[in-house]
């Protein structure tokens, strides 16, 4: 699988499948969440409804809607506690997970956001690290796994990260 990165909207990008920084209930919040479920219509939030919510570390998808994805896939990072409670293990499965939904769906095309780093408060050089070697370890079908930054010091630490082997 190639991994990218690139500074942009993730709602704006033209993937098969974008991955949504959810919270538990999946019914939308602040954030990347919050701008997906605009994005992509009232119609998300219908169909996040009857799913239940969705654990730290797992994924579920629903359609894009409105959005240029087919398909959204929800993952619910793990909030940051000082990083001895198996906060990289989670991140980790929220990466691994996507892709096995990814692979499910059939997705090609994937576009992640830097998942827990927002409001969860994951320090970004180290949630950084978690993104790139668990896509990197992770076996799919997937052909392109694309890290999306809202920063430039965001796509800066993915750059370095995907440089060095």
């Amino acid at each position: 699988m190639e991994i990218e990165a690139v500074m942009g909207d993730i709602t704006q990008e033209q993937v098969d499948a974008i991955v949504n920084a959810a919270n538990s209930s999946l019914l939308g919040g602040g954030g990347v969440d919050g701008a997906i479920h605009r994005a992509a219509g009232p119609e998300l939030l219908a169909a996040c409804r009857p799913l239940g919510g969705c654990s730290a570390g797992q994924a579920k998808p629903t359609p894009g809607f409105r959005l240029p994805a087919r398909w959204v896939i929800h993952t619910v990072g793990p909030v940051w506690h000082g990083g001895g409670g198996g906060e990289a293990h989670l991140l980790a499965s929220c990466y691994r997970r996507s892709l096995e939904v990814a692979d499910e769906l059939g997705v090609q095309r994937v576009a992640f956001p830097a998942i827990s780093t927002g409001i969860y408060g994951y320090p970004k050089e180290a949630a950084a690290r978690v993104a790139v070697s668990t896509l990197r370890e992770t076996p799919t079908r997937v052909k392109l796994a694309r890290l999306v930054a809202f920063s430039p010091d965001q796509l800066s630490l993915y750059q370095d990260l995907l440089t060095v082997r």
